[in-house]
Order: C-alpha cells, then structure tokens, then sequence
C-alpha cells in the first residue's frame, strides 16, 4: 500500500507534493508535503484544494531562531507538542498574504539562506513550525518529516505540510485507504513516518566513537570502546576481542544486548538478561574473536527503568511481561537496532555469527545492513522466578526458546 521512500525524494527534489502518513496511534492522518523551496502557486492551490488550508511549514530550531519566529504561546498545551510559531507574510511581493500565490511566496522565503528577520511581517497566513534536531528520529511527526524530506532531497531544510481532508467525508480527516486512493488519483507518491524513520537510520549516522581503553574482566581481557548517539546523546560501548576486521570482517561471533540494570547489575532473576550477558563474554572470551555490543537506553524493552519496575508489580498480580506494558499504556518492544548495526560497521564487521533467541535482533541487524550468517542459541536453564517470563517471550514474542521446559 505504501510507495518507495526513494521514490517520494525524488517527488520531493522535483517540486512535486507526496502524502505521509502517520501512524494509528498518533494521529492516524496523512499530510500533504513538499519542498518549500519549491513552492508555487500550483503545488499550494492543490494543497488548500484537498487539505484543511491550514498550511505549514516546517523549520529547524536554529533557522526558525534566526528568522526571529519565537513560539506562539508561551505555554504549549498541544496534545502532540506540535511547536507552532508566531504566524508570518512576506515583507514584501505579496497582497493580503492568502493566495496561493502570496503563500507560496512567504513559503520560498522561509527556505531562502538569505531571508531575515525583516523579510517578514507578524502575523500573517503561513504557520511555521519548529523541527526537532533530530528529525523523525527524535519525534515521529509531520512536522519532522517535512524536513527530514527536503534535506533528503538535497534542498533546504524547510517542508510546507497540511492535513489531507477525507473527500468521501469531508467532516473528518482521510485515513490510510482513502489516502492510497487519493494517491492513485493524483499521481503522488505515499509513504509513512515509520518508513523515512527506517530509511534515515539507514543513511544516517545515529552514533558516533569518543573513546577506546584496555579493560580486564573476569571474562578476559576486552578492547572497549565508547559511543554516543547523534540523536538521543546515549551512550553504548562495545566489548571488543581480537580482531574483528581481520578476514574481512566476516563471521563474526556478536551478542548485541539492551541494558538491563535490574538482571545486569544486581542479577534479578525475574528474566535472564544477567545470564545471557555473562554467558556470551565468556563465550567471546573463549573463542578470542567476537564483539558484545552493549546498547543503553533499552532498559525494559526501552520503556525505562521505573516503568519497568511497575510492570514487575503487575506480573505479580498475575500479568505477563507483555500484559505489564500495555497495561501502563506503554509498548511492548520499543528497541531498534541501527546504533548497534552502526558500531558493529565502525569496528570493521561485514558479518556475524549472532547471539541471541530474539529474532527481531536478527531482522534489525540485516535491516541495517549487517547481514547474520548464522545464530547462535543463548538458552540457559529457567528458574522459579523467571520460567512465566520465558514462557510468554517464547509463546507471544516469538523468542526462539527451543530447550525452554515450561510448558504452553
């Protein structure tokens, strides 16, 4: 049902609108969105057409800073931190400012290297919008992927977006079906949040190296290294034996594991994650050629620590590791993979020999290009406190627990 996101930059650097779709537990709406810099009065006339005309446009931080655009209240209430600014015309070449033609020159200018502060009256007819830093990466909406797409496209960083109305019922918002429709109907392409979110930690660097040290354990001796990522600022190491890179990198032995302080550090035996972790150092250590990528920010499946300790609560009461976080109105899995694909890249692995019962860490991986030329099982014997745990990680997750006794 979706489009390429390729295909959408290519609409994007040649002026043309796509739709982007968010998903059903945001908004669940898909937006028309296009280039700024490429706007005209066509492209904006078809937008009011088929839209609310609620037109936007999108802006990092430090330009909407530049172009003096502060914020439009001083307390933002919205629902989804949309960051509205004080509305804006241009200073000069236009009318009464709402036209498709003097919008889409207000648009142009808000793209321009070379507008100002004074290129500008206050208020007017164009809603700029601050971005986030990071993009879709950092906050999945429209807003982002506005500008995530135009840089995308080689052009400035500023995107027009507006809500497609639904025609069959012009009362509410079109949803995902009457979007494929509409696409096939004008010639646009359509893609999701989720998708350019995909494709960014695909061409785009999420982490970057700080620092390298000795580090004996009782496991062995380990090369380790330090990482921050470009978006959230977390940090994650990587426990390095060996030469990694030699042989091309291939087959190397490889465990990528989310933080987990409770099983980690004080050796909770409500799961297994202390275990797999001890497990697979010794195993590296043993076979003297291997890399454990140690991913922080994942505490309980990336809803966070204290979260995590309320869902502990819940299963006491009878719920499941799943049950536990939809029951807090959290997710069940939040965890993606590109950092780790990232440092696995930077370390000089082509290939790995992964360790894990988590066929998503298998997926996330080759999704970012690091392919598993085989998988090595890190079973280990359940015990009271944790056996219900490993039964719904097998029975709901999909977790490959072949060994695994507890019964279904």
């Amino acid at each position: 049902m979706l489009d390429p996101v390729e295909d959408a930059i290519a609409d994007i650097a040649a002026g043309k609108p796509v739709v982007v779709v968010d998903d059903e537990d945001r908004e669940n709406e898909g937006d028309i969105i296009f280039a700024a810099a490429k706007a005209t009065p066509e492209v904006v006339a078809f937008t009011v057409r088929h839209s609310s005309g609620y037109i936007c446009a999108a802006v990092p931080d430090s330009e909407a800073d530049r172009l003096g655009l502060p914020p439009m209240v001083a307390r933002n209430e919205d629902v989804r931190g949309t960051a509205y600014t004080v509305t804006v015309d241009a200073a000069e070449g236009i009318t009464t400012g709402i036209s498709a033609h003097d919008r889409a020159h207000t648009l142009r200018l808000l793209a321009d290297p070379g507008s100002t502060r004074e290129s500008f009256h206050r208020p007017g007819h164009v809603v700029p919008l601050r971005a986030r830093r990071g993009g879709v990466l950092e906050r999945g909406g429209h807003t982002e992927a506005s500008v995530d797409l135009a840089r995308a496209a080689g052009l400035p960083a500023a995107g027009v977006l507006c809500e497609v109305v639904s025609e069959e019922d012009p009362s509410g918002m079109a949803r995902l079906p009457e979007l494929r429709r509409f696409c096939d109907t004008h010639g646009l392409s359509l893609i999701s949040i989720e998708q350019l979110a995909d494709w960014r930690r695909v061409h785009t660097p999420v982490v970057t190296r700080n620092v390298e040290s000795r580090l004996p354990t009782r496991h062995g001796d380990f090369h380790v290294v330090g990482y921050t990522g470009l978006i959230d600022g977390v940090e994650h190491i990587a426990l390095v034996a060996g030469d990694v890179a030699d042989d091309d990198g291939q087959d190397v032995l490889v465990r990528v594991h989310s933080e987990c302080l409770t099983g980690d550090i004080f050796g909770s035996r409500r799961c297994d994650c202390g275990e797999q972790l001890s497990t697979s150092l010794d195993l590296i250590a043993e076979a003297g050629r291997g890399v454990l990528v140690y991913l922080r920010g994942q505490e309980g499946r990336g809803i966070g620590l204290v979260p995590k300790l309320r869902a502990y609560n819940l299963q006491d009461e009878g719920l499941d590791t799943v049950d536990a976080n939809t029951a807090q109105g959290l997710p069940v899995d939040t965890r993606e993979y590109s950092a780790a694909a990232q440092i696995l890249t930077d370390l000089g692995v082509n290939s790995v020999a992964l360790m894990s019962n988590n066929p998503e860490k298998r997926l996330g991986l080759e999704r970012h290009g690091i392919p598993v030329v085989r998988r090595i099982p890190v079973e280990l014997p359940s015990n009271p406190e944790n056996e219900a745990y490993l039964r719904t990680k097998r029975d709901r997750m999909g977790h490959q627990l072949d060994s695994l006794s507890v019964p279904n």
